[in-house]
């Protein structure tokens, strides 16, 4: 496949089959993970894999009852050091986009989760309280097709070298 195919594939998946993810389709997803950049090539984000989180229904409570997190077979959850560097909410941010594209060629779906209370994952998880949970990323084979959003025109979302909007 194709960089800009696997893109424009990507969309949000938000129901899953009961089909687990197999260890080494997970690890796959985590080396693209790995392989990613970070700020000074510092690489100190972290990431908790919860297999089966609906089985847990206070780890459910915890990101707002969301059924993409109760459904999935897998949920990633991105853990930073914000002591470390100033970028690591965008370093963690780059890292799971590659486990979200890697995910669309290994034919997975993801979403990602930004409504949790943070405070309840980190003392779920065993987060020590100077860590920050910056999102969690639903990860499972789709139910059904996935919907495509409809995106803003190119010419809508650029300008040359200066504000123009």
């Amino acid at each position: 496949m194709e960089v800009m195919e696997t893109i424009r594939k990507r969309c949000s998946v938000r129901s899953y089959t009961k089909d687990p993810v197999p260890p080494d389709v997970l690890e796959q997803l985590l080396e693209a993970a790995r392989l990613a950049p970070s700020a000074r090539n510092l690489h100190h984000r972290k990431y908790i894999v919860i297999e089966n989180p609906g089985k847990d229904p206070a780890f459910v409570n915890a990101c707002n009852n969301q059924s993409c997190v109760a459904e999935a077979a897998v949920v990633i959850v991105g853990v930073v050091d914000p002591a470390v560097t100033k970028w690591a909410d965008i370093d963690l941010a780059i890292a799971f986009e590659h486990i979200v594209l890697e995910a669309v060629e290994l034919g997975l779906g993801t979403c990602w989760i930004g409504a949790f209370e943070g405070e309840k994952i980190k003392q779920l998880l065993g987060v020590p309280d100077d860590k920050k949970v910056v999102a969690l990323l639903t990860l499972g084979y789709p139910r059904g097709e996935a919907s495509q959003k409809s995106k803003a025109e190119l010419s809508l979302i650029w300008a040359k070298e200066k504000y123009m909007w």
